[in-house]
């Protein structure tokens, strides 16, 4: 079905939203044309099995080749796939309070099984694992959504998770690097700045993504640390991508969190410019809006080099899941949290 299709040289820069829970014949035109890397989609997308695997084959159909399609399903609060057609989470932050020295084989097991879940619908990289720290000073819209307050703690649990979503045939995609934990704000609305020194943030904040800095994509954080790039968030700064390059050492591809959200100024122009200027990979949109879209596409073309090729070695750690026993997985999963 996808012989031939366009090289990563010539995909776009971007990863998109669709509007709702069919495909328009607007939207498979434009995304034709665009060829953007991937798709997301949210709970506007969902309502049944059946639906969400004919939308993610008309998508991929749009572009001709086996695109990668993103959710957001880590469970608790922020998950598109609900009940009852699929499982409800617990806040991760609860689910590892919970299940304490079992939490990193609990959170394996939740991922595997969140892993199941999306494949069976055709989407094969969530917005997953997040190596976030909960901090006192973490807002309300990230706290629970932590794996732990300590560095030790947050990168055992992220491995465990992005292990149990690789098995499952997913991509993980680690966030918000380099660290959002200390925000105090939610940056879908505000800009967070935080004031903590480099030395205490990379012997933190930092260190727990340096310990999953293999992992194949990563979103950025839309936060300030002024004690080194006062002048912008950290999709937007080339001081920042270059920390997270060379200091956190990550070589994946490196994507933006969403665009639409308003911890970012200007229009949705100007924030891919910057964003792209900055060293981002790939620019995200999230809400679905085709006329932004257009905007943005027309503005940050094709993959750089760089680009396609951490775009290739993604895409080539999609692997086939392993073999399951899902209410074998699901009863131990119940065990461990449940005592």
């Amino acid at each position: 079905m996808y012989s031939g299709c366009p090289p990563l040289s010539r995909t776009g820069a971007t990863i998109f939203g669709c509007e709702g829970l069919t495909l328009g014949a607007d939207e498979k035109a434009f995304f034709h044309e665009a060829q953007p890397f991937g798709f997301i989609l949210f709970a506007r997308n969902v309502s049944n099995p059946d639906q969400i695997k004919r939308l993610t084959s008309d998508l991929r159909a749009s572009v001709g080749r086996n695109a990668p399609i993103l959710i957001d399903q880590e469970g608790g609060r922020v998950q598109r796939m609900r009940a009852p057609q699929w499982r409800e989470w617990l806040p991760p932050l609860d689910e590892a309070t919970l299940a304490g020295p079992n939490a990193a084989r609990s959170f394996y097991l939740r991922y595997r099984l969140i892993a199941h879940e999306l494949l069976t619908v055709g989407i094969d990289a969530n917005c997953a694992p997040s190596g976030d720290i909960a901090t006192s000073d973490t807002h309300v819209f990230l706290h629970n959504r932590c794996y732990g307050e300590d560095v030790e703690t947050v990168a055992q649990l992220a491995r465990a998770a992005a292990n149990g979503l690789m098995d499952g045939g997913v991509l993980p995609i680690m966030k918000h690097i380099p660290g959002h934990g200390r925000g105090s704000l939610d940056s879908h609305k505000e800009l967070p700045r935080v004031v903590t020194s480099k030395n205490v943030l990379d012997a933190a904040d930092f260190a727990a993504f340096r310990a999953i800095n293999d992992l194949p994509m990563g979103m950025s954080a839309h936060i300030v640390f002024e004690d080194i790039d006062p002048t912008g968030p950290s999709t937007t700064s080339r001081i920042m991508t270059d920390l997270i390059r060379n200091d956190i050492g990550f070589d994946g591809l490196l994507m933006t969190d969403d665009l639409s959200m308003e911890a970012l100024s200007g229009d949705v122009i100007m924030r891919s410019r910057e964003s792209l200027a900055a060293g981002m990979d790939v620019v995200l949109h999230c809400n679905g809006n085709l006329a932004e879209m257009q905007l943005i596409s027309a503005e940050v073309g094709a993959l750089t080099t760089e680009a396609s090729q951490r775009a290739e070695r993604a895409l080539e750690s999609r692997k086939p899941p392993t073999e399951i026993d899902v209410d074998v997985l699901w009863a131990e999963h119940q065990s461990l949290v449940k005592g």
